[in-house]
């Protein structure tokens, strides 16, 4: 499921939270849970399990960013350093990475959606240590 969109530098521009409700006032492009309409567009052009992994990827950075000011996330990938794991509606994964000031840290993860993708109902996570960048290349993570 390895698949990185611009998705990010929308979800990060947009929303606080991929699950967040609309903020009165707000002139930005929101749909119902405050994500930016055009990230809710190309979400809805994936393919199920695709928007699944999109989503899960942009609640971590959302949440990681909103909620630990030491991160700037500006790329989330579920699957870097293993494959993230699907049941049902939830996903979990102990090998996910995000980038942050131009370096990347393991997380894990347990991430709820909902049956069509588009809203996350629950998500937690762990940030691991900061991965070496001479394990980059071997996990797919970029500069």
């Amino acid at each position: 499921m390895r698949l990185v969109l611009a998705l990010a530098a929308f979800a990060l521009a947009g929303a606080t939270s991929f699950a967040a409700e609309t903020r009165a006032g707000d002139s930005r492009g929101t749909d119902t849970r405050g994500t930016d309409t055009h990230v809710t567009a190309m979400l809805r052009g994936l393919d199920p399990a695709t928007r699944f992994d999109q989503a899960c990827g942009i609640e971590a950075m959302n949440r990681i960013k909103k909620e630990l000011a030491q991160y700037r996330p500006d790329r989330a990938v579920t699957d870097a350093v293993s494959e993230a794991k699907v049941s049902g509606d939830t996903m979990e994964g102990s090998g996910g990475a995000f980038r942050s000031s131009g370096k990347w840290y393991q997380f894990s993860f347990t991430c709820k959606a909902s049956s069509d993708r588009m809203k996350i109902m629950s998500f937690s996570y762990k940030i691991g240590a900061a991965i070496p960048e001479a394990k980059w290349d071997e996990y797919g993570l970029w500069h």
